[in-house]
């Protein structure tokens, strides 16, 4: 019986490993195309943009907001509608909505926009854009407020999502740029692949 308890932790991870080997977790490779110095994988994929992270050894806590910050198409949206006031930002809910705004247009009459967003990922399905309009009568008492489809919906959605792509590309370029401003002194270690 004491032998069986011994050796039961030891067949269970062995049984776990075959059962798991093939599930498709393990990307088969060429030997010859990878280095086997990790310094100069680490070096390959850092300058294609690729990397991975963990969250050990960081804060806890209850939340940690700073998120809203590395998402391209949240701050790409704020910085289009930067001209507006901002009645309703809810970056968990995914929707920014903006005040009444009526500049340039019959003092009657006004705008608002709601943006949704639906991924995080910088697609033309990622985000959905709403502009409603607001008609008011000459004392401001009777108001009727309707969904207009205009091109003004497809022009900011569009607007975002160019400017989303430039900040992820811009920030990808930075990261490598700092990376290689790093180990700029560093020698680099030849590596088996081209």
């Amino acid at each position: 019986m004491f032998k069986i308890k011994k050796i039961l932790p030891f067949l269970t991870i062995i049984a776990l490993l075959f059962s798991t080997n093939s599930c498709g977790i393990y990307k088969k490779t060429d030997a010859r195309k990878v280095s086997p110095d990790p310094d100069v994988r680490v070096q390959k994929n850092i300058a294609e943009g690729r990397g991975i992270k963990f969250g050990i050894g960081g804060k806890k806590g209850g939340g940690n907001f700073d998120f809203a910050s590395s998402n391209e198409l949240w701050r790409a949206a704020l910085e289009i509608l930067d001209f507006l006031p901002l009645d309703n930002l809810d970056y968990a809910g995914g929707i920014i909505i903006t005040d009444w705004y009526s500049e340039g247009m019959d003092n009657n009459e006004s705008i608002k926009i709601t943006i949704k967003f639906l991924s995080n990922e910088i697609r033309a399905d990622g985000i959905n854009v709403t502009v409603h309009k607001r008609t008011c009568s000459t004392n401001l008492s009777n108001c009727q407020t309707t969904k207009i489809e205009s091109s003004l919906e497809s022009e900011i959605s569009t607007a975002i999502i160019k400017k989303a792509a430039y900040m992820k590309e811009n920030s990808k370029n930075k990261n490598v740029k700092e990376y290689k401003k790093k180990n700029m002194n560093k020698p680099l270690k030849q590596g088996v692949f081209k």
